[in-house]
């Protein structure tokens, strides 16, 4: 895939007008007063996979609506003091899989909490996690990106967003974890859930973010034809006369409207060639991030951006902002 997205030059310097609804403040406070009127309730099974240095946790919370999501918590063995925690959010697609998928950050000295995707986990790593959809759900296109979409109250990406929330809080419940040090992270899916928490949680004091989507939706389906924004252009080419309808929904969910309330430090990463996540919807998103932020390029990669690269550069900013 050669270049395809606006110069570099212009990239930079993008910021496309934000579609921000009036209520979008109002619909996430009270989207998060509901998600806490249940109890949390997160346990912590410890569970034996036959890994020698690092202990792992089958975890259990209480997501939206009082509804059971789970996660792993990885943690390297023979630690002295509580711990600097990553909380992580899969890509798209994809669910927890099993411990030995997560073994980086603990490897680093991190505890580690992974997060399953409710209704996610059967494209390319299996999942434990239902979505029991909201009753009047609306016609959507397979896959995940319109369920619900006729109303940011049943939009699918509301649940997830308000689980993004509690697995912070479920992370913090446990007493390895330092609760002053919590960073999120995840790459395509995954890094724009961690925008969305970033601007929705304010205790967190970093966020790793590579490749993101969720951002900037309108210009991602106009510009490409692959998935997962796809989804959302071949919903509207059957339904034609929903395209209002659509992109308002999808304005209370645009990491652009999160990214100028999140203030953790920021390390985002951008494949110029990347046509599942195109460039200038990450810069957008960068751009606009109110927080302290760094951005690293990688000129000739598509939505693998940085890959372990980026990886090695994650492990390094984070040592920095939490000490070694």
């Amino acid at each position: 895939m050669p270049f395809f997205d606006m110069p570099e030059e212009e990239l930079v310097i993008y910021k496309p007008e934000r579609t921000e609804p009036a209520d979008f403040e109002k619909f996430w406070r009270r989207t998060l007063i509901e998600t806490c009127e249940y109890e949390l309730n997160a346990t912590f099974q410890k569970i034996d996979y036959g890994l020698k240095h690092i202990e792992t946790f089958d975890v259990t919370f209480n997501g939206f609506g009082g509804q059971p999501i789970k996660g792993w918590f990885n943690v390297p063995r023979g630690r002295e003091k509580s711990l600097p925690c990553v909380v992580e959010y899969i890509g798209y697609g994809g669910g927890r899989g099993f411990p030995m998928d997560w073994l980086i950050w603990a490897s680093a000295g991190y505890a580690h909490f992974i997060m399953d995707t409710r209704g996610q986990g059967s494209s390319w790593q299996p999942g434990d996690t239902p979505d029991p959809e909201p009753a009047g759900s609306s016609p959507h296109y397979p896959g995940f990106m319109t369920k619900g979409i006729y109303d940011p109250d049943t939009y699918y990406y509301r649940r997830v967003f308000a689980d993004a929330v509690r697995a912070i809080e479920a992370a913090k419940s446990n007493s390895i974890v330092d609760t002053e040090k919590i960073a999120v992270r995840g790459v395509s899916q995954g890094g724009g859930i961690s925008i969305a928490a970033a601007g929705l949680e304010p205790s967190i004091k970093a966020v790793l973010t590579n490749v993101p989507f969720l951002c900037h939706y309108r210009r991602a389906t106009e510009l490409i034809d692959t998935m997962p924004y796809e989804e959302i252009s071949r919903f509207l080419k059957i339904h034609r006369d929903k395209v209002d309808v659509v992109f308002k929904t999808l304005s209370y969910f645009d990491g652009l409207n999160f990214a100028v309330r999140a203030k953790a430090r920021a390390l985002f990463a951008v494949g110029l060639m990347d046509d599942i996540c195109p460039p200038s919807t990450v810069y957008a998103a960068y751009n606009y991030y109110a927080g302290e932020k760094e951005i690293r390029v990688w000129r000739y990669n598509q939505h693998d951006g940085g890959g372990t690269f980026q990886v090695v550069d994650e492990i390094k900013f984070l040592d920095r902002i939490f000490g070694e």
